[in-house]
């Protein structure tokens, strides 16, 4: 009964900060513009030249993965400032005084976490899907809304976020600085992985390693991402690519938990 004690108790603590909502209208906004610019710019292109760069039928799909792929960075942020600023205001203090298992604490906190990154998922979803359908159906291109593999496509993306948001866990567990965690997030994020997975494409072996990248793996667990589609090259099954994110989440979280999470707080 401790578990679900520390998932309320960080539910209730997600809920009383004005951080997760602040995050997800920025992403939403952020998505949804880059997924309606982006479906007006290929569709266009394709009335003007007399044929879509991109198929009609890879078209939504790409565009809809806007969502997760320039929205994961939100789930990671919420995440990791979820544990790191308890580090900052000490508030792991009463928390721990409240319940000694600090492991259990740890553990509710990454599965609320997992939670709060699948709402996010489905936020950053209602965006891009909502701006890229209008946009592509006004040029005539069918948004594909009622066929399987849209929704399958839809849930992968959201189980995605989720695990994003628990890699972001782990990252803040690992780096209980706030200012450190935050400019590892977008350091990582905007310049070092685009520009590991840019230079792993160069070769063979490269792109093999490359492909286990924790960006490389959310594009293939959802299957569909504007970087795969303008550098081609080698992926992960869909499976594959949310068991390396998984692992990533995991791995991080057990390292922060035997080393940040275990030293005294105050």
């Amino acid at each position: 009964m401790s578990f679900f004690r520390s998932v309320h108790s960080e539910i209730t603590k997600l809920r009383s900060t004005r951080l997760w909502w602040v995050l997800a209208i920025i992403m939403v906004g952020y998505v949804a513009l880059c997924a309606g610019g982006l479906a007006a710019i290929l569709s266009g292109v394709g009335t003007t030249t007399g044929g879509p760069v991109i198929p009609d039928a890879q078209l939504p799909l790409l565009i809809y993965s806007f969502a997760t792929s320039i929205g994961y960075v939100f789930p990671v942020l919420l995440g990791a400032l979820a544990v790191t600023s308890e580090f900052r205001f000490q508030a792991l203090t009463p928390t721990f005084l409240a319940l000694p298992r600090r492991g259990v604490v740890l553990a509710g906190k990454f599965t609320t976490l997992a939670l709060a990154g699948a709402l996010f998922g489905v936020l950053a979803l209602i965006g891009s899907i909502a701006a890229g359908a209008s946009v592509l159906a006004a040029f005539g291109v069918d948004p594909l809304l009622g066929e399987p593999e849209t929704w399958a496509f839809i849930g992968r993306s959201v189980l995605a976020m989720a695990l994003w948001a628990a890699i972001g866990v782990g990252l803040g567990a690992l780096v209980p600085s706030q200012v450190a965690a935050i400019v590892i997030v977008l350091a990582f994020t905007q310049f070092v992985e685009p520009l590991l997975r840019f230079g792993s494409s160069i070769t063979d072996w490269s792109a093999q390693l490359g492909q286990f990248l924790p960006g490389a793996a959310s594009d293939a667990l959802v299957g569909s991402s504007i970087f795969t589609a303008m550098s081609g090259g080698v992926a992960l099954e869909w499976w594959q690519g949310g068991l390396v994110l998984a692992a990533i989440a995991v791995v991080a979280t057990l390292i922060g938990y035997l080393t940040s999470w275990r030293r005294d707080v105050s």
